[in-house]
């Protein structure tokens, strides 16, 4: 589902994924109108603007994944402002791509979206893990392990998470495939009752999985 206030843009980015074979279920003009039809279409990426009419693209964010935890919605807005980032990642935004983005990087971020993985512009990743460290808080543990309950594989691979690695740059790093990688998250996820690798990457920050 694409939301955005632009009519020209919105139809522009609903005809590229559809060009690209991904299923536009709908698309809508306002936060407001957003809501009222997430229901109904029950899309599984939502492609939305933050700067949005009647209801703002973080509250659409936090009310929408307060309804459905495993939506993933991808933020694609003009600004790319630390303030509006951490806003929209905090309301629970699996990513954030700027509108200066290409077509490519657009459609590689919407698969990846869907794929579970957490998508920033170039630049924007960092800053996100920062804040991530600041609200976590803590030291990096020491002495028992801080996840028991996953394999020794497992937590290797959420260690690389937490680093901000994508599943294939950690296929890279481990000489496995891209698919093993993914369900090596796919099992992490369940096991530690989250729901996208934004989460996932806060439970191992929090647990000094980053150092």
């Amino acid at each position: 589902m694409v939301v955005d206030d632009h009519p020209m843009w919105r139809d522009a980015v609903a005809r590229d994924l559809a060009e690209a074979g991904f299923d536009v279920v709908a698309t809508a003009g306002d936060g407001a109108e957003a809501l009222r039809r997430l229901p109904a279409v029950r899309p599984n990426v939502l492609v939305l603007d933050l700067q949005l009419p009647l209801v703002d693209g973080v509250q659409v964010t936090r009310e929408a994944i307060r309804e459905r935890p495993d939506l993933r919605v991808l933020v694609l807005s003009a600004s790319g402002e630390q303030a509006d980032v951490l806003e929209a990642v905090k309301a629970g935004a699996t990513g954030y791509l700027v509108k200066s983005a290409s077509r490519e990087e657009l459609l590689d971020a919407v698969r990846r979206t869907a794929a579970g993985e957490a998508v920033f512009t170039a630049g924007l990743a960092g800053l996100v893990l920062g804040e991530y460290r600041r609200m976590a808080g803590v030291a990096p543990t020491t002495g028992e392990p801080a996840v028991p309950q996953l394999t020794d594989r497992e937590t290797e691979v959420l260690r690389l998470v937490a680093k901000g690695l994508s599943s294939r740059q950690i296929a890279q790093r481990l000489v496995i495939s891209h698919r093993t990688v993914q369900n090596h998250v796919q099992n992490t996820l369940t096991k530690l009752q989250l729901h996208n690798r934004v989460e996932l990457t806060r439970y191992a920050i929090e647990r000094g999985l980053d150092a």
